[in-house]
């Protein structure tokens, strides 16, 4: 690995648990991109700031972000703030995902950047949500349909994206489908947990889903458009912050049922060695991932966690758009392998399913 790698790492870590953080000056270029890079930058910077003696070049680009975010979360209170009022006005119980309420999980809640609010809702109030939020933010752009078979609504409210969602996370097989539901059901409709958010009391998912669904999010993210370091910070800081709360025994058997054993292992890797969290024998795993784990970290901080791209010519033929289909995510399962084997395999057999049960359905052009 790189030794530019190493430092960043090593910058993260410390900025991560309160820790000194060095800033040698002869790779602030590289330094800067890769943090830049990862969504980091408001985390390490503070502290670089108040113990470093800096270039008037690399204070200006740390301090340019830290302003920025300072901003950006500024707005984006405001806006959570009257959406979330909007909907409980509404009588709609509605869940903070991401964003916010992890930021919340930091030793410093401003050191945690975030740009947009999810805000999970559930099938049954998807739709009178979506209609809320229409109301609440008349000039709002609309951004997505209001389609039952999204994810999410999105519209931007003054620059600031709001997604309504059905479903906190999509899969694409059937059996994950529905006991992924099962679960979701009981980390996110019933779940007692509140944060405060600058006197404003939020609802949460549940510690234990909420481990789950953040490091399924940033494992979506593996698998398509890549993932950063910062997801793999908040999955520290919230493994940390709920260390008495999390069910070990019941968070493995949501891996268990969806083939998740592996990427899990992978990630607590990273976490143990590279971020400095402290586990417990509650979450030990006897999987060999020795082989896989240097491919991924060196993926993730180098930006080649990229899906693989078949060119589709174009064509209205639907059986060839299938194909093509097909065979992108064959070549992204294969990508995956470099990973985890075990993941690699369940994305073909789900490909190959989801390609039997679309092949002589209706065509569904969002596709």
């Amino acid at each position: 690995m790189p030794n530019e790698y190493q430092i960043y790492l090593n910058q993260v870590r410390a900025a991560l648990w309160g820790e000194p953080v060095s800033w040698p000056e002869e790779q602030t270029d590289s330094l800067l991109a890769l943090h830049a890079m990862q969504g980091t930058g408001s985390l390490v910077y503070p502290a670089v700031l108040e113990q470093s003696a800096l270039s008037s070049y690399a204070r200006a680009q740390m301090k340019s972000v830290c302003v920025a975010t300072m901003q950006n979360q500024a707005k984006l209170q405001w806006t959570l703030q009257t959406a979330w009022t909007a909907l409980e006005k509404a009588g709609i119980y509605a869940v903070l995902m991401k964003g916010a309420g992890l930021a919340a999980l930091y030793p410093s809640p401003e050191r945690r950047a975030w740009g947009d609010i999810d805000l999970f809702v559930g099938k049954d109030q998807y739709h009178p949500a979506c209609a809320v939020m229409r109301e609440t933010f008349p000039k709002a752009l609309k951004f997505d349909e209001e389609l039952d078979h999204y994810k999410h609504y999105n519209l931007i409210a003054d620059g600031i994206s709001i997604e309504v969602h059905r479903v906190s996370v999509g899969l694409q097989h059937p059996l994950d489908e529905r006991r992924y539901a099962r679960m979701e059901q009981e980390g996110m409709t019933i779940s007692k947990e509140r944060i405060m958010l600058d006197g404003l009391e939020v609802r949460v998912p549940e510690p234990t889903f909420n481990a789950l669904f953040v490091f399924l999010h940033s494992w979506e993210h593996m698998l398509t458009a890549g993932a950063n370091m910062r997801q793999l910070c908040d999955l520290a800081c919230l493994l940390n912050h709920y260390a008495d709360l999390v069910d070990y025994e019941q968070l493995n058997r949501y891996l268990r049922a969806l083939h998740l054993e592996e990427p899990w292992a992978l990630y607590m890797k990273i976490l143990e060695k590279e971020l400095g969290w402290k586990s417990s024998d509650k979450h030990k795993h006897s999987i060999n991932i020795a082989q896989n784990y240097d491919h991924l970290l060196t993926d993730l901080l180098s930006g080649r966690m990229r899906e693989a791209k078949v060119e589709m010519p174009v064509t209205k033929n639907r059986l060839a758009r299938k194909y093509y289909t097909m065979r992108q995510r064959m070549a992204n399962a294969e990508r995956i392998r470099r990973y985890s084997p075990s993941y690699a395999r369940h994305m073909v057999a789900t490909t190959l399913l989801h390609g039997a049960s679309r092949l002589f359905a209706k065509d569904r052009h969002w596709e």
